[in-house]
């Protein structure tokens, strides 16, 4: 009898095992249900010869097709949420009470990433320069930054999470930077902590409606822009909306949650097909609006497009990084808005936007070599199109938290540079440097490029 239990045992133990594998027969998964592209089968032989690497390669494609996984990912996941609080998603925090949070906000909730004082001024400065650029050629800019879920709804973060959390972040630090660098932005972490109610989705990473229309009403009063109110519009509500985090961590259990509908119709078109507001690419226009708009956005955005699509003759949406600000002179734009996610500000200290750096008096002959070796210093030239790009590292010794840095060209032309953080010899560092040259201003031979420095920003210059 105990050897008839152990063979149905062993025999019920492997059709298990061969189940995800026979059934590909009849059922594959295609990955739609976890919303990502799923790796595709390896050739056998490549244009290299035999492929030595395809059965590692297959091993992979078998892990991410085999049948039924999108259920079986589910169970496990229902499994360990429910059972032990705990996600089988890399990217999903598993919550209290059936709150999802990103993991990509994580470092910053912790205070484990926040930005140096060295970072904070390239980005606000880089903000300035971008602002200082828009305003010169007759146009608004604005900056707002949309806060992470956890930055304003914690109480739902796991306990262990909950007590490792950092008192400062970079937001803390942005703020008043921003202030003194005279950028005009919008403060949406004050804005939306004022608020009782709760305005972003339990399972999803962003704002709900009402929250995006809290946010886009906010940014149009800073912008003088009049518009539609939505504070006591009529709305109605739907449980029909499926939050990205709940589609990442339950792809085939998807709960859906409440969403605000307001009941006054927006009356504006897109230009050609739209898949998505998440789309590349958006562009809308509203007959009897005025004006232009130019935004430079992320997921954040797509809540936010109607709100603004609604009172703008002609509006342009871009998730293209970096900006290219000159756009705004091929879309009739007479604003520019930049709003970027909590999370994604150290990418922004790396990616500044592009345009013909300002142009500089700098007194040559009365700046003063800087003591000692050029150390690390580096600087490289690489054409980007319309523009070369000029871009390197300053060797730390020359650069304080609001060192401000200048490039000469052939002795005669000097332009500021945008500070950036750079990444290099596998390492960020916060003393990079990037200038942007449109090559009808460049010289067309080799020339000769010398970096000046204005530690505090009274004019007194150093060479390097």
């Amino acid at each position: 009898m105990k050897k008839r239990w152990m063979t149905v045992y062993v025999v019920l133990t492997l059709c298990l095992c061969a189940f995800p594998f026979v059934g590909m027969l009849w059922h594959q998964s295609d990955g739609s249900a976890e919303n990502r592209e799923l790796a595709e089968f390896p050739a056998l032989k490549t244009e290299q010869g035999y492929n030595i690497e395809f059965l590692s390669e297959a091993g992979a494609w078998f892990e991410e097709h085999f049948a039924y996984r999108p259920a079986l990912v589910t169970a496990d996941a229902l499994l360990r949420g429910r059972l032990f609080g705990v996600s089988t998603e890399d990217g999903v925090i598993q919550g209290t009470d059936g709150w999802l949070y990103y993991s990509d906000s994580l470092e910053d909730y912790l205070g484990s990433r926040v930005l140096s004082e060295r970072s904070v001024f390239n980005l606000a400065h880089t903000l300035k320069l971008t602002q200082e650029y828009v305003e010169k050629n007759g146009r608004s800019f604005l900056f707002a930054v949309a806060p992470n879920k956890n930055s304003l709804y914690d109480e739902h973060m796991p306990y262990y999470d909950k007590v490792r959390a950092g008192q400062v972040r970079s937001m803390d630090r942005l703020l008043p930077a921003l202030e003194k660098q005279g950028v005009h932005y919008v403060n949406l972490h004050e804005l939306f902590g004022e608020q009782e109610e709760v305005l972003y989705h339990q399972r999803d990473s962003h704002w709900n409606n009402k929250g995006a229309a809290l946010a886009a009403e906010a940014m149009l009063d800073a912008l003088g822009k009049t518009h539609r109110s939505y504070e006591t519009a009529g709305y109605t509500v739907r449980r029909d909306f499926e939050g990205d985090l709940d589609v990442m961590l339950y792809p085939e259990a998807v709960t859906p949650e409440d969403e605000i509908y307001y009941t006054e119709p927006f009356t504006y078109e897109y230009e050609g097909e739209v898949e998505s507001n998440f789309d590349p690419e958006i562009r809308t226009v509203q007959t009897g609006a005025e004006g232009g708009l130019l935004m430079y956005r992320d997921s954040f955005g797509n809540a936010l497009l109607p709100f603004f699509a609604q009172e703008y003759a002609n509006a342009r949406f871009s998730r293209g990084v970096p900006y290219y600000i000159d756009d705004m002179f091929f879309c009739d734009a007479d604003t520019v808005v930049v709003e970027r996610a909590e999370r994604f500000l150290p990418d922004m200290c790396k990616n500044p936007p592009v345009f013909q750096a300002p142009s500089r008096e700098i007194p040559l002959l009365q700046a003063q070599d800087c003591a000692g070796e050029p150390g690390d210093t580096t600087c490289t030239a690489t054409d980007e199109g319309l523009f070369v790009k000029i871009s390197g590292v300053i060797d730390e010794a020359y650069i304080a938290d609001g060192t401000e840095i200048f490039l000469c060209i052939d002795g005669e032309n000097a332009y500021e540079a945008f500070p950036v953080d750079i990444d290099a010899g596998g390492a960020t560092s916060d003393c990079g440097y990037t200038v942007y040259i449109e090559k009808s201003r460049a010289p067309e031979e080799a020339f000769s490029a010398e970096l000046y420095v204005d530690t505090d920003g009274g004019g007194a210059f150093a060479r390097i």
